[in-house]
């Protein structure tokens, strides 16, 4: 069972303990998330578990077949989610969830009405994300090069991978995922399957050809196993790396740097999109370079660019 972001499990019963029905029509949801829409692990467990959660209610309502979810039952189930103490991120997320869930009910053939149609969301807060600035980002990659001055290939790994999240902003399952036929070093750009199994074309600049070219000649060579295959980046042990390792990377790199917050991989594509929107970049260039399916959400970025001039405005003009 996963876990929401409020660190509580997604309620509920576990599948097992659903009505035969609504246990099999889950099984049936799960595969058209995975195999037909081709969203990524992550997003089907949390859309699973939020729609566990619903039926889970919608049993111990009465309602045990998927045409008796009604829009009462919708509200009912949110309203049980606030009761518990969710915070209105997590409702918002739920109520999507929900929304389109009921859609496919209704696609598939399996009720005659859309209840998600008309139920609302709470507003969820926008919390601008934290950001890196320009010279910690140097100090960054600065630490990276300290810790591998004893030249090995992991170390080589880890400067090729920190140059290339900060230079492509790409997400760091989107990283360990590329392959070796992934990257075109003439053109300087690199060929992203992103969500929803979307690709894109992501350039990057000098510093990150340089340390992935020293990666791929000089480090890589020492870690291929047979099992490597076309990997870009590789564990210690020969295998495609782990996201779990990138993020203990970005951890332990940003804890030698003074004052610089405590960040992920994903911190690095916020800082990414910040710098280039303040670099003068469009916000449609920004969307189509990160892969976001909605200009909405690179938008926050302009936010976090606004409050930092801001802060820099009235630091530095005589009359703020």
């Amino acid at each position: 069972m996963s876990a929401d972001p409020d660190g509580d499990p997604e309620g509920g019963s576990t599948e097992a303990e659903l009505p035969e029905v609504y246990a099999a029509l889950l099984g049936d949801y799960e595969r058209h998330l995975s195999a037909e829409r081709g969203l990524s692990d992550h997003t089907v467990r949390a859309y699973v578990g939020d729609i566990r959660s619903l039926l889970d209610h919608a049993g111990r309502m009465g309602r045990t077949e998927p045409e008796a979810i009604d829009l009462r039952t919708l509200r009912s189930w949110l309203a049980k989610q606030q009761t518990t103490g969710h915070s209105r991120t997590t409702l918002a997320r739920r109520a999507t969830a929900a929304r389109v869930f009921c859609g496919w009910l209704v696609r598939t053939g399996r009720a005659p009405v859309d209840a998600g149609a008309a139920l609302g969301s709470p507003k969820a807060h926008r919390t601008l994300p934290p950001v890196l600035r320009p010279d910690e980002v140097e100090s960054l990659i600065a630490a990276a090069i300290t810790a591998a001055e004893d030249g090995t290939p992991v170390g080589m790994r880890d400067i090729a991978l920190l140059e290339m999240l900060y230079a492509t902003g790409a997400r760091v399952g989107e990283l360990v995922g590329l392959d070796l036929g992934d990257v075109d070093y003439e053109r300087r750009v690199i060929r992203v399957l992103g969500k929803g199994r979307k690709e894109r074309m992501v350039p990057f600049g000098g510093p990150a050809v340089r340390a992935l070219d020293r990666w791929v000649v000089r480090g890589r060579p020492q870690l291929v196993t047979e099992s490597s295959g076309p990997a870009l980046f590789l564990g210690a042990r020969g295998g495609r790396l782990d996201q779990r390792a990138v993020r203990t990377l970005v951890h332990r790199r940003l804890a030698d740097v003074p004052g610089a917050p405590d960040l992920g991989p994903h911190g690095l594509r916020h800082s990414t999109a910040t710098h280039l929107l303040e670099g003068g970049a469009d916000l449609r260039s920004v969307q189509e370079l990160l892969g976001h399916a909605s200009l909405a959400t690179t938008q926050i970025y302009t936010h976090v660019s606004s409050d930092r001039l801001r802060k820099a405005y009235r630091q530095a003009h005589p009359r703020a």
